[in-house]
This record gives structure tokens, sequence and C-alpha cells, in this order.
């Protein structure tokens, strides 16, 4: 069979090569790629000894020198292992006290949202439908454990062949009061904060809910343009349904924002198969995902 044909543009896939000084070895996972790096640490593709992929998250020296942070760390494991759902990548392993601290988590082959919309743009309504009952659908496993998100985004979002899978859920907790946060940033990512994580606020799961509002404008090509147009105006160019469901999300008062299972509730008479829920070029990008991945030189 063909190789799948590559998207134009500037997407590359999410495997990079190991680089000098980089593991090659975590615990029982050998190494074979990087697939990103942020505040936290830096994460791998990994191979268990079952020669199951996986996603393997190593803290940066900077927490891991925190004792703070590991013992927060550990708790977010704890609770992040009791998550299920066919929309999250569940945990398989951590170790909050080795060196350095790490957490391996399922591999989810596909491209995050935020590559995605980057490369292609608003997503068309069958693929918007799929994707907001899938993260709606992940937010409600995330609450149920107790567990808010604080840090919803499309790069924390992986497109796959059977719908949104979100990741790196209740982590974010652990950096509290770390010398990143002690700075003058909060935990998030500007254009996804809720109001009241900028005001100090209470930390709910209706911060999610906002989060998830925003993440849905972004898919849907309604964020406001630079030149002073409202996000009401933006958003009006959406399907009503939609745009009622966003609209909500985003309400200022957490206690106005519907709950995931309200969204699920609302949506339930609209749902679409996740079969072929992917446009062509968006699907040629998973795909290419699941191509074998090429691993460092040593």
């Amino acid at each position: 069979m063909a190789p799948p044909p590559r998207p134009q543009g500037d997407f590359q896939p999410r495997h990079q090569p190991l680089r000098e000084g980089d593991p090659r070895r975590i615990d029982r996972y050998q190494l074979t790629a990087r697939l990103g790096q942020g505040g936290m640490g830096t994460v791998y593709l990994g191979r268990s000894p079952g020669e199951r992929m996986v996603a393997v998250k190593v803290i940066q020296p900077e927490l891991a020198a925190d004792p703070a942070f590991r013992r927060r760390f550990g708790r977010e494991i704890e609770a992040a292992r009791r998550v299920g759902g066919f929309h999250t990548a569940s945990v398989v392993a951590a170790d909050a006290h080795s060196e350095p601290p790490w957490l391996v988590t399922e591999y989810i082959p596909g491209p995050s949202l935020h590559d995605v919309l980057r490369q292609h743009g608003a997503l068309p309504v069958k693929t918007l439908q799929v994707l907001t009952v899938g993260i709606a659908e992940a937010l409600e496993g995330i609450h149920a454990c107790g567990i808010v998100h604080r840090d919803l985004k499309p790069s924390n979002i992986i497109i796959s062949d059977t719908g949104p899978r979100v990741i790196d859920f209740g982590i974010a907790r652990a950096l509290d009061g770390t010398a990143i946060t002690r700075t003058d940033q909060v935990i998030g990512t500007r254009g996804f904060l809720a109001p009241e994580q900028l005001t100090g606020a209470p930390i709910t799961f209706a911060t999610d809910v906002y989060a998830f509002g925003m993440v849905l404008c972004h898919a849907a090509g309604a964020v406001p343009s630079e030149d002073g147009e409202s996000l009401e105006s933006a958003l009006s160019l959406l399907p009503s349904r939609l745009f009622a469901l966003i609209a909500r999300c985003l309400d200022r008062d957490p206690e106005c924002r519907p709950t995931p299972t309200q969204v699920l509730e609302q949506l339930s008479h609209s749902r679409s198969s996740a079969g072929d829920w992917l446009p062509p070029p968006v699907r040629t990008m998973v795909e290419l995902h699941h191509a074998p991945t090429a691993t460092s030189a040593d």
C-alpha cells in the first residue's frame, strides 16, 4: 500500500528524533522519539516490554528539585489514575519519587487539535458535533473523579480515528506554588482562561467548561478578529444550537455555565457517529501518526 500523501503546508508529524542528552529508557519503557516539550517537562514516545506504545512525560529538573511539587504531582497522579472513559488517555504508570519523576499514559496516535486548526482552519459541522460530544464526555469523566483539568486547550486534545481524546488532565495543579507560578503567572493558557482564573476566584469544574467553550470557538473559526469584532458577532455565524451552547459555556458567571452532563443532554438529539468523522485532509494527518516512527541516532 502506498504511504498516505503528506498534508500541504508546514505540518510536521509529532514524532521527532531523540536528541543528544535525551534519556533512552525510563524505568521499563524504551524511549523512541520526542512528542513535545512544555513547562512541566518533555514528552517522549515510548515502548513497553510488551510492545505497547505509550507517552512518557519526564519532569524538568527545576520542578523535580522541589519536594512540594513532587508531593502534589504524586497526589494528582493518583487522582488521574481513576479517570476512565473513551475520550481520555489513561494513566499507565508513574513515579513521583524517581530521578527524574515521570508519568506514562496511553499513547493516542493523532495530531493535536491545535495542529489541525493551524493547518486546515475551521472544522465542518459534523466534525464539530463529534468533537463537542467527545470533549464533554471526557470532562464528565474527569470531573466525576474530582479533578479540574485547569488547562484545557487545543494542544491538549488529540484528534484520533475514533474521536477526540483529552490529555494532561489534572496534572497542571501540581504546579501550584512552584517557581513557575510564583512569578506573575496563573496556571492555564492565555485565550482559554476563565474570568475567575484571572481574578483569583475559586477554580471549579465550571472553569473547564469556559475553556471548553473557547476550544469550540477556535474549532469553529469563531474567534474575534483583531479589528475589534465582538465574540457575539463571531459566534453569530455558527449554527444556532452551537451558538447557544458556546454562549452558555462562556458565561462570566461560573454558576450559569452548563455542566458537561447538561451539554450532552442538550446535544442528545443531534449526535453524529464518530465513524468517518474527519474530513479527508485531517484524516491524512491522523494516518501519518500511525506510520512507523524513525527513532533517534544512538
